[in-house]
């Protein structure tokens, strides 16, 4: 599965070369994608590459050839310079009618699964999704995965999480927590009298306990998704 951002770079790498026969320069491909550093380009191609669409042509510069496009991709534009729509890759082999249905969610950069981290980013790429992951109604977001304490729950490094929008929470619930209005961190909450905990699913991390003001519910986990290498 990819994400719009990486169907949308792949598309571009592969136009440029049918008519250049050339790879375009990561200035390019910034200014393509409108991103606001080269590092997004270099995270862009080292996910395409993991994921068997591209390859690095060593001792060449500029050397990218493209082994595999979206199914998507017959009836895909490669994006403009500026501005255009969304493209929305099939993620699946549905209809065109069910693949109408599909919703599209932002994808708010990494939140943390061990230590906290920064609060929650601005958007950093877009998700479609089928509706059996957002059911429900409300608003929704993703966040990627990064650390490893809730891993005894399913969630791992890397994962996609799912979440729907909401500031409260049941205990035993997986939330997005914002701590003292700088730190977010997905946990499971439980709630002890009048303190908050926010508990780890790895017997490696403590759990950690707040009074109730410095703990902000943003969002409950609600569906996860997975890539595999």
């Amino acid at each position: 599965m990819l994400t719009r951002k990486q169907h949308q770079l792949l598309l571009f790498i592969n136009e440029r070369i049918q008519k250049t026969g050339v790879s375009p320069s990561f200035d390019e491909m910034k200014d393509a994608l409108q991103l606001a550093s080269k590092s997004g380009v270099h995270r862009l191609i080292t996910a395409l590459e993991e994921r068997g669409f591209i390859r690095r042509l060593a001792h060449r510069a500029r050397a990218l050839e493209v082994l595999k496009l979206p199914e998507s991709a017959a009836t895909s534009a490669a994006p403009p310079a500026r501005g255009g729509n969304v493209v929305r890759p099939d993620f699946s082999r549905t209809s065109r009618d069910d693949s109408s249905q599909m919703t599209e969610i932002s994808i708010l950069g990494r939140i943390a699964a061990g230590t906290p981290i920064e609060a929650i980013q601005h958007e950093t790429d877009r998700l479609m999704l089928p509706p059996d992951l957002v059911g429900g109604g409300g608003e929704h977001f993703a966040l990627e995965i990064q650390g490893d304490s809730m891993i005894d729950a399913g969630i791992h490094d890397g994962d996609i999480a799912v979440i729907r929008r909401c500031d409260v929470a049941n205990t035993g619930d997986i939330v997005v927590a914002l701590v003292d209005d700088q730190e977010a961190t997905l946990k499971r909450l439980r709630k002890k009298g009048g303190s908050i905990a926010l508990e780890a699913a790895n017997p490696a991390y403590e759990t950690r306990i707040f009074g109730p003001d410095r703990v902000k519910v943003q969002g409950k986990l609600v569906g996860l998704i997975r890539r595999y290498h």
